[in-house]
């Protein structure tokens, strides 16, 4: 026989809780407002954004790099289509300058058809083998033996995409709460999960019916409050910072220029803002702590990017470069193993049910946003 009183003991504050407003966790929110949840979203923060998502390279990606069959693979070609889609109809300034992934020796080349092979397995229809005439026909500064044209590669404005994500959210059934730090998690069989919260030193518990932990480099930390198989350990999270430096003056280039990958980083490469500001970078620095201070290590750091860019342009003026941001990027594999997948843990991994934690979104994070954010609600069905 039902128990009235614990019917009203147990029912949730809110349908559902997402921690965490950066572009991944905005997505989410907006994908299940739209499915008809009533959405709560937790941010540490006193802006949406101030993390991962506001210090990246901001580039749409076709989907290139990541093994056939992945997550990352999946909702990369998937997220990109949805991204420019979304872009245009709600005026989202965004550039489609296309990209350029450069061999710079002969002994390269072997590795730009690999790629090239691994894009189309993919579903990457419209990359294009270039001989080092064609590049120099399009780009007369760039300096290589061949390379891969990826014309769907583009960029956006991640702020102004957040902040229509955001207005998505808040004219659904969601709202975003700033400045609330999660503290505890608590799942108990059968009972809404209980969030507590502090803010401006008040503590608070929200109860919810179902829980999305898209928390980025806080997502190991919440991942493992809510343990409740002991053969189950949430992925550990690597902070990588990378640094970026901008361009003074005007830039020759058109499209964005990257260097083949070595291992799991991309390279310095060279991409351009809407305005068409050239930056460099990011490079990859491992870190126990996430930091954001920008080091130039008494110069040896700019030192060592004007050499990575003298290799694809080597008419790089002296002294045209200047310290721009850091990122910190939430990695699950530690220096010098293979990048791993993207993380999205459901009751089938950690056997609670009614949780989706993500761990790892890095890049092509910002691109698969839409993708990643119907990936969840459908896990997640009224």
């Amino acid at each position: 026989m039902n128990n009235p009183a614990a019917q009203v003991r147990d029912a949730p504050d809110v349908e559902t809780v997402v921690i965490g407003a950066g572009v991944v966790g905005l997505a989410i929110a907006r994908s299940l407002a739209a499915a008809g949840h009533e959405v709560v979203v937790l941010e540490r923060h006193g802006a949406i954004g101030q993390e991962t998502s506001s210090r990246s390279s901001e580039v749409i990606h076709a989907g290139l790099y990541y093994p056939p069959g992945s997550l990352k693979a999946r909702l990369c070609v998937e997220g990109r289509r949805m991204l420019y889609a979304f872009a245009r109809e709600n005026g989202i300034p965004h550039a489609r300058y296309g990209k350029l992934v450069v061999a710079t020796a002969e002994a390269e080349l072997p590795r730009l058809d690999a790629l090239a092979a691994t894009a189309r397995a993919n579903g990457v229809s419209d990359i294009a083998r270039l001989s080092a005439a064609d590049v120099q026909a399009r780009e007369p500064d760039l300096d290589c033996v061949g390379a891969l044209l990826s014309p769907s590669t583009g960029v956006i404005d991640s702020h102004a995409l957040m902040v229509a994500l955001e207005g998505h959210i808040r004219s659904g059934a969601g709202s975003i709460v700033l400045n609330a730090d999660v503290a505890d998690l608590q799942a108990r069989d059968g009972a809404p999960f209980e969030i507590a919260t502090v803010s401006a030193g008040e503590r608070t518990t929200l109860t919810a019916r179902n829980l999305v932990i898209a928390a980025g480099l806080g997502a190991t930390r919440l991942g493992s409050m809510l343990v409740a198989d002991s053969r189950y350990e949430p992925p550990k999270t690597y902070p990588a910072r990378g640094h970026y430096y901008v361009l003074d003056g005007p830039t020759p280039f058109r499209h964005l220029v990257y260097p083949l990958p070595r291992d799991a980083w991309l390279g310095i490469h060279l991409t351009l803002d809407i305005a068409g500001r050239a930056r460099f970078g990011p490079d990859l620095e491992w870190q126990v702590e996430p930091s954001t201070v920008f080091d130039e290590e008494d110069g040896a750091r700019r030192a060592r990017f004007e050499r990575e860019i003298r290799r694809y342009w080597p008419g790089l003026p002296e002294g045209r470069l200047s310290p721009g941001y850091v990122g910190v990027r939430p990695k699950i594999y530690a220096s010098g193993e293979p990048a791993r997948d993207f993380a999205m843990h459901d009751a089938r991994d950690h056997g609670i049910a009614r949780l989706v934690a993500l761990y790892g979104i890095e890049s092509p994070g910002l691109t698969s946003s839409l993708a990643i954010g119907a990936h969840v609600a459908a896990l997640l069905p009224r």
